[in-house]
């Protein structure tokens, strides 16, 4: 096969060199940095001069999954691709002198020279006459039948070096799609830089990218396009699958996500079917294959084939655990599920979770043992543990300073009953001795997770389902003279209900026994409504979907040559594949949060209202956050700029540290290519680039006040910085850590499905509760088809691929083009591995009790870097899993 590449002439001399020296450069880059057109070629070509341009890419349909499946051979591909041709055209980023026009592009075609490490190499000769000016960008154009990964290309015979072109994307074959795909060289222009030749190409490209909206999206395409969630319930299929249509309406704000262009629903208008594939930008997908089929598969795995053969395996979905010994059975000991389609390959890629019995016929549903349960199986009855994952656990992001007394709803009280606290001064002094109730707030000495006004509306439509209940909650906290937390009252409400007045109840951690098991009963409803916010809010809302836009726009309104472009781009990876895997089988009707989690079939509605009443980009970043929640105050002699209240906060102290050299980084990267702000107001792209995030990436908060402005290099730091903040370190807080502290159940229970046993009891309830509450409080816990469906998947989410690309380890090819980005990369690098010891020093520091001790579980989750696999640490740059 031959490949026909056209060049953009950068006014480049050429070296000449050996054919054995091309055949050694031909696999790789070249070690160290790229060098740039511009810098290779400013004397321009005088005479004419040859140059061999070396094309690395990969074929499709091979790599890890595949070769499990026996589907395809590799070597079958190659031998069809030897068959076919791709087309190269060099295209010049100067224009003709004298007639303005652009120039003629030169054509050649390449022809594959040899294979190494699955990447297959290709290389083509060009004679660039004279004065064809720089090389600004390469034309592909794939002719033969199946798309291919193009990895880069790279044009020898330099004066100055090599240039290379990181292409890192999928070209389709010109019979599906004709048009040539451009590649631009990897250095960065603003907009009013862009070498003349090349300002209508730059253009041209985000054109094609935006798509115009009036078609189903190919599996092919790369068409970044808003929607609203339309395609989360299934009404199609059963009449109460239909969920309502989030964002684009007053009563379901929401944030957008990519537009797939799958036709209507035919029972329901406003929503989209659910046939076919969930589309994303080809180039959004996994792009090395043996990763890509790796985790995908892994997903598609746990939902469509484990999650049914544990359904069939536990023919009673209701069915819980009789004995705590029996949850101790999922790690020691297994649960066994029939044999299974594909067995072998479901050992193969689920080792973790999945041992077959040695008579072959059956598998063994087995679980890791989990960090909190390794270290302490029983730390989770402990309250100062309960207390201490509020800091350090995997939802840090909810507690807040009591800043007002007394407590009181502000929903309508015709509807939810009297507004007032059942939490009074007098129970309050009782439970903190020795201090009033004033000192302690003028102390800030009172702290709270108040899930009350959020759930309260929620609790009698959730009632209505089998086999779950809900209550309003909200729980208070004291921090005490050693700088824990104490917990001090969990309070439980239900609205007036079925012809019942409100009902609620304080809660407080007592000796007695009744008290004490009523006391865990409070506990366990509680942490399974922190488990609901957690998962929807702290982590779903607030990172997968509210990035999604983002990401959009970005691609939509930034050129791939945009520096802003090239510093978000690490950030984005995987997250729109993952976030349509979501909606595919975790947040969708019927979907495992929607029937493991305490919110049910409104968990998704729920996440709207949320983002409706509390989220705003401006508080989006750690240091906004830690303020809005009362948790810090501004002051310019501390640390970071900040004071905490909690001064043993782990994921506080440790986050701000990662911000501030997050921050820094951006920073110096920003202040490169901005030397003031006329620059930043000037730069059309990137102020469209903004105004379409507000309008159409987050178009149901489109008119609040709150939007940072756009003026400023200052402004665009900041801004930056949030969005680098949440896809990478705010992310990895509240998703590495789930399997290590939810892998025990009891410990952090996603449902809890029976009424508190001193709400409206009967005589029989109440005898039951009192002959043996063990057993009660199992029945409370997951069922255990609920249990294991919520493990098997956060032992996956918990998990980091082979191919992961952590904050500061991977560098961005086009940052190694200009001398001062490099050093600032390699400064932000270093910086990231002296924050790895100084976690580590912090956690061996004992006077630091919310971050170790015995049994207690270290707090690594914003640890920089980590290895593959389940660890409790490493932020990868993108919310990739």
């Amino acid at each position: 096969m031959t490949l026909k590449l056209e060049i953009y002439s950068s006014k480049l001399p050429m070296e000449t060199q050996s054919e054995e020296m091309l055949q050694t450069q031909s696999h790789q880059p070249p070690p160290g940095r790229t060098f740039l057109p511009g810098e290779a070629s400013a004397a321009g070509t005088i005479l004419p001069i040859s140059v061999k341009a070396t094309v690395t890419l990969k074929l499709t349909d091979g790599g890890f999954f595949s070769s499990l499946l026996g589907l395809c051979n590799p070597l079958i591909n190659l031998s069809d691709l030897l068959r076919k041709s791709l087309l190269l055209e060099l295209v010049s980023a100067e224009l003709e002198l004298r007639t303005g026009s652009e120039r003629r592009p030169i054509s050649r075609y390449a022809h594959r020279v040899g294979q190494k490490d699955g990447d297959v190499i290709y290389q083509s000769e060009f004679v660039i006459p004279e004065n064809f000016g720089e090389i600004g960008a390469v034309l592909v154009q794939n002719g033969h039948r199946n798309e291919i990964y193009l990895k880069y290309i790279i044009i020898h015979g330099l004066p100055n070096g090599p240039i290379t072109f990181n292409c890192g994307s999928w070209v389709q074959s010109k019979f599906d799609n004709p048009e040539k795909r451009i590649f631009f060289s990897s250095k960065s222009y603003l907009p009013s830089q862009t070498p003349s030749a090349l300002k209508i190409m730059r253009e041209k490209e985000l054109i094609n990218l935006r798509g115009n909206g009036d078609k189903d999206n190919l599996a092919s395409d790369r068409i970044y396009d808003y929607d609203v969630y339309n395609d989360l319930g299934n009404p199609d299929s059963k009449p109460e699958l239909g969920r309502p249509v989030l964002g684009g309406s007053k009563n379901y704000p929401y944030p957008r996500r990519c537009r797939t262009g799958r036709p209507r629903s035919r029972t329901d208008p406003l929503s989209e079917t659910r046939s076919g594939s969930f589309y994303v930008p080809r180039d959004e997908e996994f792009s090395d294959v043996k990763e890509a089929a790796f985790i995908t598969k892994i997903v598609e795995t746990v939902v469509h084939a484990l999650i049914p053969s544990q359904e069939t395996a536990l023919l009673d979905s209701d069915l819980g655990f009789p004995l705590f010994s029996n949850i101790d059975q999922l790690y020691y000991e297994g649960i066994p599920i029939p044999k299974l389609k594909n067995q072998g390959l479901l050992q193969r890629i689920l080792p973790r979770i999945l041992k077959a019995l040695s008579d072959a016929k059956d598998l063994i549903l087995k679980f890791e043992t989990p960090a909190m349960f390794q270290r302490d199986k029983f730390s989770w009855l402990r309250d100062e543990e309960f207390s201490r994952q509020t800091l350090a656990g995997v939802n840090p992001y909810s507690i807040k300073l009591v800043m007002e007394w007394p407590l009181k709803s502000t929903l309508n009280p015709d509807v939810y009953g009297p507004p007032e606290s059942a939490i009074t001064k007098e129970l309050v002094e009782r439970e903190i001795k020795g201090m009033t109730l004033d000192k302690a707030l003028e102390q800030k000495k009172l702290f709270i997770i108040d899930y009350h006004d959020l759930l309260i509306p929620y609790v009698s439509k959730v009632r209505q389902i089998k086999g779950t209940t809900l209550y309003g909650s909200r729980a208070l906290f004291f921090l005490t003279p050693d700088g824990t937390l104490k917990p001090i009252a969990i309070e439980l409400t239900r609205p007036p209900i079925d012809g019942k007045l409100q009902w609620k109840q304080v809660f407080t951690p007592v000796s007695e026994a009744t008290g004490s098991w009523l006391w865990r009963f409070a506990k366990a409803h509680f942490l399974a409504h922190d488990s609901g916010y957690h998962e929807l809010v702290s982590h779903w809302l607030r990172t997968h979907c509210a990035i999604e836009p983002f990401i959009i726009a970005t691609n939509r309104q930034l050129s791939v040559m945009h520096p802003i472009y090239k510093l978000l781009h690490p950030h984005f990876r995987y997250t729109m594949q993952i976030n349509a895997l979501a909606r595919q089988g975790l947040i969708n009707a019927d979907g495992i949060i929607e029937t493991s989690f305490s919110t049910r079939n409104y968990s998704m509605e729920l996440s709207s209202v949320a983002y409706h009443q509390h989220w705003r980009f401006d508080k989006e970043g750690l240091p906004a956050d830690l303020i809005n929640r009362g948790i810090a105050v501004e002051d310019p002699t501390a640390p970071h700029g900040l004071k905490l209240l909690i001064e043993d906060y782990p994921f506080a102290n440790d986050g701000l540290m990662l911000w501030d050299i997050l921050k820094q980084w951006i920073a110096e990267y920003v202040s490169f290519y901005y030397k003031d702000a006329s620059m930043v107001e000037s730069d059309t792209e990137l102020q469209e680039w903004w105004t379409e995030i507000q309008t159409k990436g987050h178009e149901d908060k489109k008119d609040e006040p709150w939007w940072p402005v756009l003026k400023t290099p200052e402004d665009l730091i900041g801004i930056i910085t949030t969005i680098a903040w949440v896809a990478s370190a705010h992310h990895s807080a509240v998703n590495f850590g789930q399997y290590a502290f939810a892998g025990y159940f009891p410990n952090r229970p996603s449902i809890a499905r029976t009424n508190m046993p001193c709400e409206d009891p009967t005589e029989e309830g109440w005898k039951r509760f009192l002959d043996n509450p063990e057993f009660e409080l199992l029945l409370c816990f997951p069922s255990q088809i609920q249990a294991t469906k919520v493990m098997a998947t956060l032992d996956l989410l918990s998990s980091h691929s082979p191919d992961e690309q952590y904050i500061g380890e991977h560098m961005e090819a086009a940052w190694g083009e200009e001398p001062d980005i490099k050093e600032a990369f390699e400064m932000f690098c270093a910086r990231l591995k002296q924050l790895e010891k100084i976690i580590d020093d912090r956690n061996a520091d004992k006077t630091l009790k919310n971050r170790g001790g015995a049994g207690v579980v270290p707090y690594e989750l914003l640890k920089p870097f980590s290895e593959a696999g389940v660890t409790g640490k490493g932020v990868p740059y993108s919310i990739s899993i």
